[in-house]
């Protein structure tokens, strides 16, 4: 990991004790639809290599398990990287210490690249460089965050937007991220890149299913929430209301998962 890459991702609250663990087990999982759809607009029935940047936990490489020859997830962070590698059984999923501008992948090997919920974390540039390298001509990239929520249950659901507005600007007003680089992803961004033919942007929905100990876990897998508790209480961060309507919730109901897919053809 780069000194530049290692100083951005320190204050994001990912290297948390315990953090990669409950990241894992709370997190939304990627569309399943995604290792049917990124090999047709491929070209090809079964992938024979997909590199995962940013990969985490490996919910985002796991996925494709059972719809590629192999595949590669790519995470600087070494406590995700082990929480990825403990959760990983089969055989053609691997993961590697290296960044979305230096993954050590074989130029013009990869069928598909994806960025779950990633991509604003990397600098643009050397990433959209990066990708153009390893992915064979007619590869496709994808890069999918999630972008809402919706349950049947109003009031929960507002307790945690407003637990996610108070972390926000807790985290703003003690200085923590003074060095963040974020940017916004768009479609005019992959066309600008240069890398590829066709770009095309996206909404899917996923549904999951969650009771409340998932949606407090949810709230503390994320950096926005994680990343101030080191500073505050859980009483200024509103998670002591969200924990009392959150027992309320006691079988699961469903999450219905708004995502935001950008593609681009190499």
């Amino acid at each position: 990991m780069s000194k530049d890459l290692r100083r951005e991702l320190e204050p994001s609250g990912y290297s948390r004790p315990g953090f990669a663990e409950t990241y894992d087990r709370f997190r939304p999982r990627p569309p399943a639809y995604l290792t049917t759809l990124l090999p047709s607009l491929a070209g090809v029935e079964r992938p024979r290599l997909v590199v995962d940047l940013g990969s985490g936990t490996g919910l985002s490489t796991r996925l494709w398990a059972d719809a590629t020859d192999a595949v590669v997830g790519v995470e600087p962070q070494e406590g995700m990287r082990r929480q990825a590698e403990a959760a990983t059984e089969a055989a053609i999923v691997s993961y590697v210490d290296g960044s979305s501008a230096d993954t050590g992948v074989d130029e013009v090997s990869a069928d598909i690249v994806t960025a779950s919920q990633s991509l604003q974390w990397m600098e643009p540039d050397t990433t959209f460089a990066e990708v153009d390298r390893i992915l064979r001509p007619g590869g496709v990239f994808a890069a999918y965050p999630y972008e809402s929520l919706t349950t049947p249950l109003w009031e929960p659901e507002h307790v945690l937007e407003d637990v996610f507005r108070r972390s926000a600007e807790k985290r703003d007003a003690l200085g923590l991220y003074p060095d963040r680089k974020r940017w916004p992803p768009s479609a005019e961004r992959f066309e600008a890149s240069g890398a590829f033919r066709f770009v095309r942007e996206l909404g899917l929905l996923s549904v999951e299913h969650g009771e409340g100990e998932r949606l407090v876990g949810f709230a503390l897998s994320t950096g926005t929430v994680a990343t101030p508790l080191d500073h505050v209480g859980e009483e200024e961060l509103g998670l002591d209301r969200l924990r009392k309507v959150a027992d309320g919730i006691r079988e699961p109901i469903p999450w219905y998962l708004g995502y935001r897919l950008w593609l681009g053809l190499k």
